[in-house]
Parts: C-alpha cells; sequence; structure tokens
C-alpha cells in the first residue's frame, strides 16, 4: 500500500464545478452559468491585450504596481494596502493559507461562494457553514457562530448565489463583534454593480480587522484572464504578499486590467444596461410566477415551486439554446440562478420559461 497521502481535508474538497459552455447537439448556445458581462471587455483593454503580444517573452513586474497606482486612482485606495491576485479565488486562497490552519475554523454562510469552503479545507482548516435568513446573511447568526476557534469569516456582499446584500451598518456590527483573533473578509465581486458602494472601503480605514477582495471578471468582463485585487489593513496585506508567488499575473493580464479600469465610461454603459435588463428580466419572470429576491448584482436567482420544477425548466432552457446554473450545491435546489444576458439573451429566456411554464414546452 502507498504511503503517499494528501493532507487531511484535501479529500473532503469536491471538485469545482464551473458554468457549462455547451449543449450537445444545440447550436445558437447562449452561456448565462458563470455571470459574465455579456457586452465583453473594453475595446480599450482588448487594445492593451494586443499590444502585450510582442513583449510575452519578458517576465511581468512583480509587484503590480501600475495596476495598484491605477486601481489607487480611481477608487481614492492607497496602492500600499493593495495586493493583486489570480482572481479574488486566489486572494482568499492566500487569506486562508496565512490565517488558518489545522484547529482553526472559518465561517461562512449557507449560500456563500464555494471557494470559502475548498480554500479552508486546502488549508487544513475547519470550515463551518452558519444559516441565512431568507437568503440574507444573517449577522445575528455568524456572531454566534463563533468561538475561541474562529480566524476567518467570510461574507460575500452582494452575495452570490442570491444577490442579496446587506447594509453597511450591519456589516459594521459584524466586524465590532467578532472575536479579536478573527479577521472579516468581504468578498466585493458584485460590489461594482451597486451605485455608490464602496465595498467596505470605508470600513477599513477605521479598522485593523477587515480586508476586502475584488474581481475584473465580472463588470469588467476579464474573466479569461483571471484579475483580482483586495484591500485591506497594510500589516495584513504585508503577511499576504509573503505568500503570493512572485509572477503571479501575466503582463497581458495586468495591461488589460489597467485599460478596463480607467476605461469609466464603459464600466458605467455596462452597469447600466446591467441595471435594465436585470429590472426587466426579474418582472419579466415573476410575472410568469417565478419570482427572486431583488438583485444587487448581474444575475437573478430564479425560484421555483420545487426542485423538480426547477430542474425541467433548466432542462428545457436547454434544448432552446439557453445554459443557466443549477444551485443545488449552495442549497438552493428550488431555484435556478441567470445571468443578465443582453437585450435578445433576456428576452429569449423570458420566452422560453413562458413556453415551460404555459406547458407549450
Amino acid at each position: 500500500m502507498s504511503l503517499i497521502a494528501p493532507q487531511p481535508g484535501i479529500m473532503d474538497i469536491a471538485l469545482y464545478q464551473g458554468g457549462a459552455a455547451h449543449v450537445d447537439g444545440v447550436a445558437n448556445v447562449i452561456k448565462l452559468s458563470s455571470n459574465e458581462n455579456p457586452l465583453g471587455p473594453s475595446p480599450k483593454a482588448v487594445e492593451a491585450v494586443r499590444n502585450s503580444a510582442a513583449g510575452i517573452h519578458r517576465y511581468p513586474n512583480t509587484d503590480h504596481a501600475p495596476l495598484r497606482a491605477a486601481i489607487g486612482e480611481m477608487t481614492g485606495l492607497n496602492p500600499e494596502q493593495i495586493i493583486c491576485g489570480a482572481g479574488s479565488d486566489e486572494i482568499i486562497s492566500f487569506l486562508c493559507q496565512a490565517y488558518a490552519g489545522p484547529g482553526d475554523e472559518v465561517l461562512h454562510t449557507e449560500h456563500g461562494f464555494a471557494m470559502y469552503r475548498i480554500s479552508a479545507l486546502a488549508a487544513g482548516a475547519t470550515p463551518v457553514e452558519v444559516r441565512e435568513r431568507d437568503r440574507i446573511t444573517d449577522v445575528d447568526a455568524l456572531l454566534a457562530g463563533c468561538t475561541e476557534r474562529t480566524k476567518l469569516v467570510f461574507v460575500a456582499n452582494p452575495n452570490n448565489p442570491t444577490g442579496t446584500m446587506i447594509c453597511a451598518a450591519e456589516i459594521a456590527r459584524l466586524a465590532d463583534g467578532l472575536p479579536q483573533q478573527a479577521l472579516l473578509v468581504l468578498d466585493g465581486a458584485y460590489a461594482e454593480f451597486v451605485d455608490g458602494y464602496d465595498g467596505g472601503a470605508a470600513l477599513i480605514a477605521e479598522r485593523d480587522n477587515v480586508v476586502m477582495t475584488r474581481t475584473f471578471s465580472k463588470l469588467y468582463g476579464l474573466g479569461g484572464l483571471r484579475v483580482g485585487w483586495g484591500y485591506g489593513p497594510q500589516p495584513i496585506i504585508d503577511v499576504l504578499n509573503r505568500v503570493r508567488g512572485p509572477f503571479n499575473l501575466s503582463t497581458t493580464a495586468l495591461l488589460a486590467a489597467e485599460a478596463a479600469i480607467r476605461d469609466t465610461d464603459y464600466v458605467e454603459h455596462c452597469r447600466a444596461q446591467n441595471s435594465r435588463w436585470r429590472a426587466w428580466l426579474a418582472k419579466a419572470l415573476a410575472e410568469l410566477g417565478v419570482p427572486s429576491d431583488t438583485s444587487c448584482a448581474n444575475f437573478i436567482l430564479a425560484r421555483f415551486a420545487s426542485q423538480t420544477e426547477a430542474e425541467a425548466c433548466d432542462a428545457y432552457l436547454q434544448t432552446q439554446g439557453l445554459i443557466v446554473r443549477r444551485v443545488a450545491g449552495y442549497n438552493l435546489p428550488n431555484a435556478l440562478r441567470i445571468t443578465v444576458g443582453d437585450e435578445i439573451a433576456c428576452r429569449r429566456v423570458a420566452a422560453a420559461v413562458a413556453a415551460f411554464k404555459g406547458g407549450t414546452a
């Protein structure tokens, strides 16, 4: 028998399943399963990618200084307190690697992003699932779930896959109520879709126990390049940089992200289009008897009467070339997460659900 074995906890990790992109035998497929920007990246980001090609034989810079400076310029944050990673997933992994281990606990909500559990187990820590209240983060439940072993508390705001969020006062109450050894991580992957929301930056300026993560994969349309960033107290960012690989982001990714965040006109256009068609799709589905909570992100969590109905609707949507996301793995078996696409995609979804609900499917 081989004595080669992984660390404890690794085999408890279920393989992450990304959103599907193809349906066998179906043409003209629209992918609405991964919350991607249907309008694509900024043309300026695309140009930056093209211009980077001639220099790909050179290693990228190790400190990401130009991108951190651009983020700081566009957000008003101190670039020295920013760390960049291969998507915000990598920042989450850094946090677990640096601050949690065997004997420690990592809290997350029952409908929270799968990478919280995965990264905790990979670090040897114990993930602890805390209930939500009607698909909304419950601060009291999180505080009650804390123990002397709690090291990290992950809260996505807005949350994925529910689309719901809690207010700044509730987040502050959570941060102030945590045990002294615990760090609050605010996952802001969808923060840019909320007008006037800073993702928790103001809280971080006043506290030493809060960090936020952000991504270029959603609103900025750079999911294929894997660029994310984190912001927090200087001592914590210094720790995370000690476990970050020196060349974790390519030159192409760095240049594209810098161009994307500076193209404010395109960002506002994408945000406005998402807001318009999110409201339209939610209303259209509600009129068909498929409700959803008010979404603050770029997707809708469509709720059905049962798991059977949700799965049957998903199967029918696939026959119509529409790929959405089942979320039973997020403890939401009666729901489907539907990315807000462009006008054509939204109208196709509404028409297909109408056909399904009307029995014409």
